[in-house]
């Protein structure tokens, strides 16, 4: 027993130095608790898994959790959020309370337990001060741009102010100049950081949204007489306008009866008791069905049970430019997607959609008639969306691009750094470039 000492010793020791020689990085997200926010845990999993010690500074969720669930070590550092609401002086309010809490963390961990390199994830896009002191001290900053604020205060506001819109602008360039690199969730994102954000293009690398192949089960189509099962899944907040996928429900009963199809909305967010009241009111009880948020098994188990997926957002410049999670998701199961003919929207899905050109519940009611009883140009569609995300949208290819980034900013010990991407022009409006 005594000669074992020495050895659980020096195991001990390695272990340490091991640790101790892994870059600590960070990573703030503010609008969501990051075990909502399934892209950042799939970037803290491929940092850890590449050799990186990382602390996420997030709000606290409904458990206060020290460690990423499904993580090794990933550290989490949570902070209330009491300022969540409506209107300019609540927005405010919320913002500068999450700048001065991630300030504050960013500090302890610079201080304390030497992160070298930090990464934040908009909105909002006030954190560039913090850029400036962490590349001040030689340390590298990470701007992930998740949202557009210019755009999304627009279509978030019936009257939207040009002086706040011109704010929005003002810190959405500033976050960008200050990084060290950008992080564009598709290629109209990377256009803005080029154009409207001032950056260089070695400076932007396009990294999607999108599960990993590894995380999906084999898909399987479900009998042609099968009950038919449409889906949304996301959040559910004024400007994804779920209420559109509502209205389609009912116009749908009144085209093919009520038997032998359900609506089913997946989800959280700030519109869900209207809609609740909506399904209620128009007696819909029995066709659509509200689950409340699911867990990545859960929404996995869902979506392989579906016929077609609805992403019901209408047209604007944020919706146009932005490529919806959502679509990805149901991609990677193999479903159709019913959507408005956006520019993203297309880029991804492809022929794996059926697109309408406004968005009423009408075009939607047809477009999903119509597919919901031919199969054979489901199974089409469904071939096309699993190519498209096993070939192009699946996690595993962005991952790569995302470490590339991050070897550049806080190399691996021993790592070799990887080149800056090669500068791409921006195709026409092509589906062969899905965001």
């Amino acid at each position: 027993m005594a000669a074992a000492r020495p050895r659980a010793d020096k195991h001990a020791e390695n272990t340490a130095n091991r640790t101790a020689r892994r870059p600590h990085v960070a990573i703030a997200v503010v609008n969501l608790p990051v075990e909502r926010d399934r892209r950042v845990i799939r970037e803290c999993l491929a940092l850890e898994g590449a050799g990186y010690r990382v602390t996420v500074i997030c709000p606290r969720g409904e458990k206060r959790l020290r460690l990423l669930p499904g993580s090794r070590d990933t550290a989490i550092r949570s902070f209330r959020q009491p300022f969540a609401g409506r209107g300019i002086v609540s927005f405010a309010a919320e913002f500068a309370w999450a700048f001065l809490w991630v300030a504050w963390h960013l500090a302890v961990l610079v201080v304390r337990h030497r992160v070298v390199a930090a990464q934040v994830c908009n909105p909002p896009d006030v954190f560039w001060p913090l850029a400036l002191a962490m590349r001040a001290t030689g340390r590298g900053w990470i701007f992930d741009h998740h949202d557009l604020s210019p755009e999304l205060y627009a279509c978030k506001t019936p009257a939207p102010r040009p002086a706040v819109t011109r704010l929005l602008t003002w810190f959405e360039r500033l976050s960008m100049r200050c990084a060290t690199e950008v992080l564009s969730t598709n290629e109209s994102y990377r256009q803005i950081a080029l154009t409207r954000g001032g950056c260089a293009p070695e400076r932007v690398t396009v990294v999607r949204n999108g599960p990993a192949a590894s995380e999906i089960a084999a898909p399987t189509d479900a009998a042609p007489d099968a009950d038919r099962r449409i889906v949304y899944v996301g959040v559910i907040n004024e400007q994804d306008h779920v209420d559109r996928a509502v209205l389609a429900a009912d116009r749908l009963a009144a085209l093919r009866g009520r038997d032998g199809w359900e609506m089913v909305i997946a989800g959280d967010g700030e519109c869900l008791p209207t809609l609740r009241a909506m399904v209620d009111e128009r007696g819909l009880g029995d066709v659509v069905r509200f689950t409340g948020w699911l867990q990545a098994p859960e929404v996995d188990e869902l979506l392989r049970s579906a016929t077609l997926g609805i992403q019901p957002d209408i047209f604007s410049d944020m919706t146009n430019l932005s490529t919806m999670a959502k679509t990805v998701e149901y991609m990677a199961r193999g479903l159709p997607v019913v959507a408005v003919d956006l520019l993203e929207t297309q880029r991804t899905a492809g022929e794996a959609g059926r697109y309408v050109a406004t968005g009423s519940a009408d075009e939607f009611a047809k477009a999903l008639d119509g597919l919901l009883d031919d199969e054979r140009q489901l199974a089409t569609m469904r071939a096309i969306a699993r190519e498209r995300f096993t070939s192009m949208l699946a996690w595993e290819h962005q991952a790569a691009a995302y470490l590339g980034v991050w070897r550049r900013v806080a190399p691996l010990p021993g790592d070799a750094v990887p080149a800056p991407p090669i500068d791409r022009t921006e195709p026409a409006a092509s589906s062969e470039h899905p965001s």
